[in-house]
């Protein structure tokens, strides 16, 4: 099947032409992969016999599987330029993915309230990673499921909870932008982001 018609599933569909190019102009082998919990996308560079390799979630929604490509196309190109000399969010890459975006700003094809947080974040130098959490909130807000998801930033303090793999949290103090949650059983210390998915364990 055409690879832009495979694409049409996942991007808003006038986005989808682009990507197919830089596929074939970077020579990147392009993965639509299952569901990370830690991740949306990966970049690995050309190793062994092994080219520029990208995967993205595959039920992530069109904008946040957009923006999450453009994100790991911009590390490729930064790769190009710089090989390992660039730092993974620095400016070089800060710079790529800024100029990568500008296509789709041009089409259109965000809804405000992204395009506005995507702005917001690539001028603000101390948003250095990825993990940016107003851009995260604003392509959440577009899951088809998005009221139904709970999240640790929003469970009571001392409330239990529970990760996809069973284990049981304590949601404890928040210590600057992380939540420090005690695991049960091992009563281990852990850290986790306010966007964690979760299960919210009922007394």
């Amino acid at each position: 099947m055409d690879k832009v018609k495979v694409l049409e599933k996942y991007l808003p569909p006038e986005a989808a032409p682009l990507i197919g190019r830089w596929i074939d102009y970077f020579k990147c082998e392009f993965k639509i992969s299952r569901n990370r919990n830690t991740k949306f996308g990966d970049y690995r560079s050309p190793h062994g016999d092994k080219g520029h390799r990208i995967s993205v979630n595959f039920d992530l929604n069109p904008y946040a599987f957009l923006v999450t490509t453009v994100h790991e196309f911009a590390h490729l190109h930064t790769w190009n330029e710089h090989k390992h000399k660039a730092k993974p969010h620095g400016t070089e890459w800060k710079n790529n993915f800024k100029k990568m975006m500008q296509p789709f700003f041009e089409k259109d094809i965000f809804p405000a309230d992204i395009k506005h947080t995507i702005v917001n974040y690539l001028n603000n130098p101390a948003a250095s990673s990825c993990s940016d959490l107003s851009l995260y909130r604003a392509l959440r807000s577009y899951d088809a499921h998005h009221e139904s998801i709970t999240t640790v930033e929003k469970i009571p303090l001392k409330a239990l909870f529970k990760l996809k793999d069973g284990r049981i949290f304590r949601k404890d103090e928040k210590l600057r932008k992380r939540f420090k949650c005690t695991e049960i059983k091992s009563k281990r210390i852990y850290l986790f982001s306010p966007v964690a998915e979760v299960e919210i364990v009922e007394d």
